[in-house]
């Protein structure tokens, strides 16, 4: 009975060894599958707010170049170049613009609107491959002057 009682007594104390550490490696692995995708995730936001500030910037500097021009045709030209300059200054490219006026452009009293879009890369996965896992676009309008 004393063998027995001693090898029990053995079996439990290697059983209860076998775990020792175990909470560490456990805790490395869980935290590392946990935090890797917040920070991923963390990162994204970051570029759909930067995004985001970029279209509506580029978007009102672009209508009030436009509305400041002299021609219809150089106000088209300096407003693609406004919103190229912009989203080459926050880190883009490739950015859609569309500009759409009331009445005659240029007119006095006429009124221009111009949308900027822009496909977001998604972080390190867009430096090999063009994704985008979210679309922001913004519209600004700006009033041409009554009087010249």
């Amino acid at each position: 009975m004393g063998r027995a009682k001693n090898l029990a007594t053995a079996i439990h104390r290697r059983i209860r060894d076998g775990d020792r550490g175990s909470a560490v490696v456990e805790f490395v692995f869980a935290s590392t599958v946990l935090l890797i995708p917040l920070v991923y995730l963390i990162l994204a936001a970051g570029q759909l707010q930067g995004g985001s500030y970029a279209v509506v910037g580029a978007a009102d500097h672009a209508a009030k170049v436009f509305a400041a021009a002299e021609d219809p045709v150089q106000a088209r030209n300096d407003a693609h170049a406004v919103v190229r300059r912009t989203m080459h200054n926050f880190g883009y490219r490739n950015a859609r613009t569309s500009i759409r006026c009331e009445m005659e452009c240029l007119s006095p009293g006429s009124v221009v609107t111009v949308t900027v879009a822009l496909d977001v890369p998604l972080p390190f996965v867009s430096e090999w491959v063009e994704a985008s896992a979210f679309t922001v676009d913004s519209s600004a309008s700006q009033r041409t002057d009554r009087f010249g």
